[in-house]
């Protein structure tokens, strides 16, 4: 299968779809803007050399007749969340139009001019919520998009942790489905809370319990046809897990049947450098930072309050999976994993390759880059083991389609 991966970092989805057969990623694209040294794309470029085209290019400039004449089966990328509101355009003729610089617009561009079988996102969970003003309208607007380029949605925030995984990373994932396809065909009779826990996309990947949650009760609606209308009214609860069909949409919060994951303790190298290491006056800070507090603070406006944050465990738990990793990992900040090392007994950081292992790369895979911006990559990426196990529920589906074609095809010469 051809696949494009867009805005794709140092190549989390890349690992994770070549881990299975039938995948060939022939186009990738990842641009930094405003940064001299394109850190993501030469360690992008470096690993997967002479394996298809590397695009270090604003997105937005890409010119998709490039794709002409080549059968483009899936699009992935982990896009930015942004601010998804349109508005009409001043003549009226245009249509609508999107705020500018948003890099969803830019999947539907790629999307139009290459009309994918398959679409698979990636993207922060509070996405099903933003903005907080207008609850759930950024999604509400994605899916009318996908909608309106003849897809069927299905989407899960799914935790790493919560199937096998070292991390406890949570990630809203979205695939659509061209509506044509037997795999949306097939599946029409199905209720769409059969397809969110036995028969859809993500609850073959990531399988959960049967029962409904009763504090939180499934909702469906039908989404309005005007995308500006959705930008300036619709707001919505969206749950973990949903489906859209022909613009009808079902949301529901589904419990994973969880398995065993991977923890801290068994990520963790030996024989680490001294520079890893904390220092007295780090320790004190780590303390500090971790601990909790309550503080007076005062506003901008002058009003007076209390902040409060709960403690966290200091150090961390080797017998539990690693907390979500973000691009501040290894700097002295209250988000930091710190560990005991098992061999020395002394408090420091974890490595950037315990962190590449946090999310399920190989060993060294940044290296080569700084520090930094090894430990910077890292907390922008993915959970490679995540994306392996779609990629294998793709290929399933994929065969479902080429089934359902060959039963279309014996009927019409049997006719």
């Amino acid at each position: 299968m051809n696949v494009i991966e867009l805005f794709a970092g140092v190549g989390g989805f890349r690992i994770g779809l070549e881990a299975v057969s039938g995948f060939q990623v022939v186009w990738g694209n990842q641009w930094e803007p405003s940064k001299k040294i394109q850190h993501a794309f030469d360690c992008y470029s470096r690993q997967f050399h002479n394996n298809g085209v590397h695009s270090n290019e604003d997105v937005s400039t890409v010119d998709t007749n490039i794709f002409n004449g080549k059968e483009i089966d899936l699009i992935v990328g982990g896009f930015p969340c942004q601010d998804y509101s349109v508005a009409r355009s001043l003549s009226g003729e245009k249509g609508i139009q999107g705020k500018k610089g948003v890099l969803f617009w830019e999947i539907v561009r790629f999307v139009k001019e290459t009309s994918p079988k398959y679409i698979l996102l990636e993207n922060v969970d509070r996405l099903l919520k933003s903005p907080s003003k207008q609850r759930g309208r950024d999604f509400s607007i994605m899916l009318a998009s996908l909608r309106d380029l003849d897809y069927t949605v299905e989407w899960r925030v799914v935790n790493a942790a919560e199937y096998g995984q070292a991390q406890r990373r949570r990630r809203v994932f979205i695939f659509a489905t061209k509506n044509q396809t037997p795999y949306v065909i097939n599946n029409r009779n199905r209720t769409e809370s059969d397809m969110l826990h036995d028969a859809g996309f993500f609850a073959k990947a990531f399988p959960v319990k049967s029962e409904i949650s009763k504090k939180k009760k499934p909702q469906s609606f039908i989404m309005k046809k005007d995308l500006v209308e959705i930008s300036d009214e619709v707001s919505m609860n969206y749950y973990n897990a949903g489906i859209m069909r022909d613009g009808l949409v079902y949301t529901e919060e589904v419990s994973p049947s969880e398995e065993k994951p991977v923890v801290l303790g068994e990520i963790l190298e030996s024989n680490v450098d001294e520079k890893y290491y904390l220092s007295e006056a780090a320790i004190e800070k780590f303390e500090y930072l971790k601990g909790p507090k309550r503080i007076e603070r005062t506003s901008a406006t002058g009003h007076q309050y209390t902040f409060s944050e709960g403690g966290m465990s200091f150090p961390e738990p080797l017998d539990k999976p690693g907390r979500t990793m973000l691009t501040s990992e290894g700097t002295v900040n209250r988000s930091t994993h710190v560990v005991e090392d098992p061999l020395t007994k002394r408090l420091r950081v974890l490595t950037p390759v315990e962190c590449e292992r946090l999310n399920g790369f190989p060993d060294n895979w940044t290296e080569g880059m700084t520090e930094r911006m090894r430990y910077f990559c890292m907390g922008n990426a993915l959970v490679v083991g995540l994306i392996e196990r779609m990629g294998k529920r793709i290929i399933e589906i994929e065969s479902e389609n080429s089934r359902g074609r060959q039963e279309e095809l014996d009927l019409v010469f049997k006719d």
